[in-house]
């Protein structure tokens, strides 16, 4: 397997091209086996607008990304190629289902031939075309990361915002509600539709106390039970962190995750067949300093490093 061409990564951080960890920007997919790429839209948000930066403000952070895991030596860069593919271009930017149109398309010639894709985005809603894009055989499994079920019907008289991705998946085949896991989940709500939706379909919720009650250990081998041997997504929703870490997203919710159990987390993840990735929510206007472009750029190797395990 060839390596990532790391040219870029030996430049002083403040220059070069700002690609996502200053990987290749790549207009073939012949020359890249795992895609970074962006997803400008924040069409559905239901509150706090502001994640149509998030790509551009991640990439910016990722620029301080190294190659090597210090805690597994692992190196995510010289198992396989690892290229940024830029972002989905909009044609019609200010209509939510064609702009999920626009998404859907951009990604499947990236499944089609085969390859993984680790997006940043962008709000929640934006999971649901990559779904569809990646079209699979059978229903994926799912491990989510967030402060909300996303599982809502409509807000507002939209299906498509980015509190219903995961409702629409199961609806449309393209996510098993029962190898779907949510972790974090918390808040005070006007409906408790979405709990029940979730509850109801088969989806196993992990609010945030019973984490806190059973460890991230026992909710590693709750995900890994759940989730199974088949292909399975993972999304990771910034707000299911407490926003003292991630204070840059649209719906926040006090009581979250500490950075320290999300890396935890996402490591007890690896070996599980991954068929792609996200981080969402990221709203560059509400943060603090670029903490929380710093976090999905830091969560986003330790997701590339779970990808590019299959490689190795």
């Amino acid at each position: 397997m060839t390596a990532t061409d790391r040219s870029q990564m030996s430049l002083p951080r403040y220059s070069g091209i700002p690609t996502f960890m200053r990987v290749p920007f790549c207009t073939s997919l012949e020359a890249v086996d795992i895609v970074l790429a962006g997803v400008p839209f924040d069409g559905g948000v239901t509150a706090r607008p502001g994640a149509r930066y998030g790509p551009r403000e991640i990439r910016n952070m990722s620029s301080m990304t190294r190659a090597i895991h210090h805690v597994s030596r692992f190196n995510p860069f010289e198992v396989c190629r690892v290229g940024d593919i830029g972002d989905v271009p909009f044609t019609d930017l200010f209509h939510l289902e064609r702009s999920h149109e626009d998404i859907r398309r951009f990604f499947e010639p990236v499944f089609a031939a085969g390859k993984l894709a680790l997006s940043a985005g962008g709000d929640h809603s934006i999971t649901y075309p990559i779904f569809q894009a990646i079209a699979p055989r059978a229903p994926l499994g799912l491990v989510h990361i967030d402060a909300h079920t996303d599982t809502w019907d409509s807000f507002k008289g939209s299906k498509f915002t980015h509190g219903a991705p995961f409702r629409r998946a199961v609806e449309a085949g393209l996510l098993d509600p029962k190898r779907t896991i949510q972790i974090g989940i918390r808040g005070a709500q006007n409906s408790d539709e979405g709990w029940r939706y979730s509850l109801d379909s088969g989806m196993r919720v992990v609010f945030i106390e019973e984490f806190e009650a059973r460890g991230v250990q026992a909710i590693i081998d709750e995900a890994r039970r759940v989730v199974g041997d088949g292909p399975a997504y993972l999304s990771l929703d910034v707000d299911g962190l407490d926003p003292v870490f991630a204070p840059g997203t649209g719906t926040p919710e006090i009581g979250g995750l500490t950075v320290r159990e999300t890396l935890a987390l996402l490591r007890g993840l690896e070996g599980i067949q991954w068929a792609g990735a996200d981080v969402v929510e990221v709203s560059p206007p509400y943060d603090v300093g670029g903490n929380t472009a710093l976090l999905a750029a830091t969560l986003m190797y330790e997701i590339l490093c779970l990808l590019a395990r299959r490689f190795r």
